[in-house]
């Protein structure tokens, strides 16, 4: 049976938290995905890390680089950043991969705070 979505994304919260808990800000976006993905594999859910975004452009499906940092069980795509603040770019960048990518949901979240819940953004496409 599949995970409802709230529960999903609370757990993929969760283990974010317990990243930020362990590791605090001030580090690279690299090194939080790479303890994220290793504790989301701890919690025991299914992920995809740096997934190829092919762009269709009129019929013709174009590689032009883009990765989603992590898709957790197919369902929601997870934007990591460390950064001074989310900005409007980065809610419109995800909701783009959202639809490109053609997920719902997605967690756009800033390492670099004091309290990881301020630097987290549940989006919906």
């Amino acid at each position: 049976m599949d995970m409802d979505i709230n529960q999903l994304t609370g757990q993929i919260i969760g283990a974010a938290i317990e990243v930020h808990r362990a590791l605090g800000p001030g580090l690279l976006e690299s090194a939080y995905e790479e303890c994220l993905c290793r504790e989301l594999s701890l919690q025991g859910l299914s992920y995809e890390r740096q997934k190829e975004l092919p762009v269709t452009y009129k019929g013709v499906r174009l590689d032009c680089g883009y990765r989603l940092d992590i898709v957790v069980s197919k369902r929601v795509i997870v934007e990591l950043k460390a950064c001074a603040r989310l900005e409007s770019v980065h809610q419109a960048q995800l909701l783009t991969y959202l639809k490109l990518a053609d997920i719902r949901y997605g967690l756009l979240i800033n390492f670099n705070v004091p309290v990881l819940k301020d630097g987290i953004k549940r989006m919906v496409k």
